[in-house]
Protein backbone atom coordinates (compact mmCIF):
# COMPACT_ATOMS: atom_id res chain seq x y z
CA UNK A 1 0.00 0.00 0.00
CA UNK A 2 1.83 2.93 -1.38
CA UNK A 3 1.80 5.89 1.59
CA UNK A 4 2.96 9.30 0.69
CA UNK A 5 3.95 11.91 3.83
CA UNK A 6 4.53 15.70 3.81
CA UNK A 7 6.46 17.48 6.52
CA UNK A 8 7.95 20.62 6.81
CA UNK A 9 4.75 23.08 7.30
CA UNK A 10 4.49 25.78 9.29
CA UNK A 11 4.22 29.63 10.08
CA UNK A 12 6.26 32.24 8.39
CA UNK A 13 6.53 35.92 7.73
CA UNK A 14 5.98 37.00 4.22
CA UNK A 15 9.22 37.48 2.61
CA UNK A 16 10.22 34.07 4.52
CA UNK A 17 11.03 30.50 3.51
CA UNK A 18 9.99 27.03 4.16
CA UNK A 19 11.36 23.56 2.51
CA UNK A 20 8.22 20.41 2.54
CA UNK A 21 9.50 17.23 2.01
CA UNK A 22 7.21 14.27 1.05
CA UNK A 23 8.65 10.75 1.04
CA UNK A 24 6.72 7.53 -0.23
CA UNK A 25 6.73 4.27 0.85
CA UNK A 26 5.50 0.79 0.02
CA UNK A 27 6.83 1.67 -3.21
CA UNK A 28 9.57 -0.56 -4.74
CA UNK A 29 9.70 1.10 -8.09
CA UNK A 30 9.75 4.97 -9.49
CA UNK A 31 6.69 6.77 -9.91
CA UNK A 32 6.24 8.81 -13.31
CA UNK A 33 6.45 11.73 -11.61
CA UNK A 34 5.73 13.91 -8.11
CA UNK A 35 4.05 16.88 -7.72
CA UNK A 36 2.84 19.39 -5.15
CA UNK A 37 -0.79 20.95 -5.14
CA UNK A 38 -1.88 23.09 -2.53
CA UNK A 39 -6.01 24.21 -1.43
CA UNK A 40 -6.69 26.87 -0.05
CA UNK A 41 -10.37 27.50 2.07
CA UNK A 42 -12.98 27.82 0.50
CA UNK A 43 -11.17 27.78 -3.08
CA UNK A 44 -10.26 24.05 -5.36
CA UNK A 45 -6.93 22.36 -5.22
CA UNK A 46 -4.48 23.70 -7.75
CA UNK A 47 -1.72 22.67 -9.11
CA UNK A 48 1.84 23.78 -7.81
CA UNK A 49 4.38 22.37 -9.67
CA UNK A 50 5.32 18.82 -10.87
CA UNK A 51 8.84 16.98 -11.82
CA UNK A 52 8.70 14.13 -14.25
CA UNK A 53 11.58 11.67 -13.10
CA UNK A 54 12.86 10.07 -16.67
CA UNK A 55 14.48 13.51 -17.27
CA UNK A 56 14.10 15.44 -14.14
CA UNK A 57 11.39 17.36 -16.43
CA UNK A 58 9.90 19.98 -14.03
CA UNK A 59 6.75 22.31 -14.59
CA UNK A 60 5.26 25.20 -12.47
CA UNK A 61 2.14 27.52 -12.33
CA UNK A 62 2.82 30.96 -13.05
CA UNK A 63 1.95 31.70 -9.37
CA UNK A 64 4.75 30.15 -7.73
CA UNK A 65 7.30 30.70 -10.66
CA UNK A 66 11.01 31.67 -9.85
CA UNK A 67 10.22 31.56 -6.13
CA UNK A 68 9.48 27.64 -5.62
CA UNK A 69 11.63 24.72 -6.89
CA UNK A 70 10.85 20.86 -7.07
CA UNK A 71 13.15 18.37 -6.69
CA UNK A 72 13.72 14.87 -5.27
CA UNK A 73 15.45 11.85 -5.56
CA UNK A 74 13.96 9.25 -7.91
CA UNK A 75 15.04 6.37 -6.07
CA UNK A 76 14.09 7.10 -2.68
CA UNK A 77 10.71 7.97 -4.25
CA UNK A 78 11.11 11.47 -1.91
CA UNK A 79 10.23 14.85 -3.68
CA UNK A 80 10.94 18.07 -2.10
CA UNK A 81 9.65 21.59 -2.44
CA UNK A 82 11.46 24.94 -1.80
CA UNK A 83 9.94 27.87 -1.47
CA UNK A 84 11.13 30.92 -1.29
CA UNK A 85 9.40 34.90 -1.28
CA UNK A 86 6.49 33.61 0.60
CA UNK A 87 3.29 35.84 0.10
CA UNK A 88 0.22 35.33 2.26
CA UNK A 89 -1.80 34.34 -0.46
CA UNK A 90 0.76 31.14 -0.91
CA UNK A 91 -1.28 30.23 2.68
CA UNK A 92 -2.90 26.88 1.83
CA UNK A 93 -2.62 23.08 2.35
CA UNK A 94 -0.21 21.92 0.57
CA UNK A 95 -0.35 18.31 -0.98
CA UNK A 96 2.18 16.02 -2.58
CA UNK A 97 0.91 13.44 -5.34
CA UNK A 98 2.05 10.62 -7.28
CA UNK A 99 1.39 9.66 -10.77
CA UNK A 100 2.11 5.56 -11.55
CA UNK A 101 2.24 6.06 -15.40
CA UNK A 102 2.00 8.36 -18.25
CA UNK A 103 3.57 10.07 -21.36
CA UNK A 104 2.78 13.68 -21.46
CA UNK A 105 6.19 15.98 -20.18
CA UNK A 106 3.88 17.14 -17.32
CA UNK A 107 0.27 16.76 -15.71
CA UNK A 108 -1.12 19.61 -13.67
CA UNK A 109 -4.93 18.25 -13.13
CA UNK A 110 -4.94 17.01 -9.59
CA UNK A 111 -7.88 14.21 -11.01
CA UNK A 112 -4.80 12.87 -13.09
CA UNK A 113 -2.49 11.69 -9.86
CA UNK A 114 -2.89 8.43 -8.80
CA UNK A 115 -1.55 8.91 -4.97
CA UNK A 116 -2.03 11.25 -2.00
CA UNK A 117 -0.78 12.67 0.95
CA UNK A 118 -2.56 14.01 3.80
CA UNK A 119 -1.45 17.21 3.56
CA UNK A 120 0.53 20.05 5.65
CA UNK A 121 -0.29 23.64 6.60
CA UNK A 122 1.49 26.34 5.33
CA UNK A 123 0.30 29.91 7.07
CA UNK A 124 2.15 33.31 5.74
CA UNK A 125 1.80 35.81 8.09
CA UNK A 126 3.10 38.52 10.01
Amino acid sequence: QVQLVESGGGLVQPGGSLRLSCTASGRTVSFYAMGWFRQAPGKEREFVATIRWSDDNTRYADSVKGRFTISGDNAKNTVYLQMNTLKPEDTAVYYCAAKDSGSRTYYYRPQEYDYWGQGTQVTVSS
